[in-house]
């Protein structure tokens, strides 16, 4: 597992009108700080990725649909430099992935339908604070099977 990566399984409380999905609550560990939540689609077939947060750390959970999650630790004095980690989260294996600053991270949706991510992060969204490449950037030691 790399540096800094929590996976936590989330609760998901069962009720014949429709299921709730706890993702994120104020008193857990882990939790510092509140920037803002958004959610995103990916569409089957496509890949959404490569990028890095500098100072930004995202909370991800999926509870629509199902994703492969790829990190890449290219952080120069991390232990755990240079490894890459596959993660699949989705309705089914309903988890929080955090992915803290400076970790490499993409996305593909798995199976035949979109899937949802939702991302509680620690501050709001500043473009200049994040590093977007192609997926196929070769510095990345990854092969998308799209």
């Amino acid at each position: 597992m790399i540096d800094g990566v929590l996976i936590k399984p989330l609760k998901v409380i069962t009720n014949e009108k429709g299921d709730v999905r706890q993702m994120v609550r104020c008193d857990d560990p882990f939790f510092k700080n509140f920037g803002e939540i958004y959610f995103s689609f990916i569409e089957p077939g496509f890949v959404k990725g490569w990028k890095k947060h500098l100072r930004q750390t995202q909370h991800y959970a999926v509870p629509i649909g199902k994703i492969k999650l790829v990190l890449y630790d290219a952080r120069t004095k991390s232990p755990t430099k240079g490894q890459v980690q596959e993660i699949i989260v989705g309705a089914r294996n309903y988890q929080l992935v955090r992915i803290p600053p400076r970790v490499w991270y993409a996305f593909q949706a798995v199976g035949r339908t979109k899937a949802l991510i939702a991302n509680c992060a620690d501050r709001p969204h500043e473009p200049k604070e994040s590093i977007n490449i192609e997926i196929s950037d070769q510095s990345i030691p990854y092969t998308w099977k799209v």
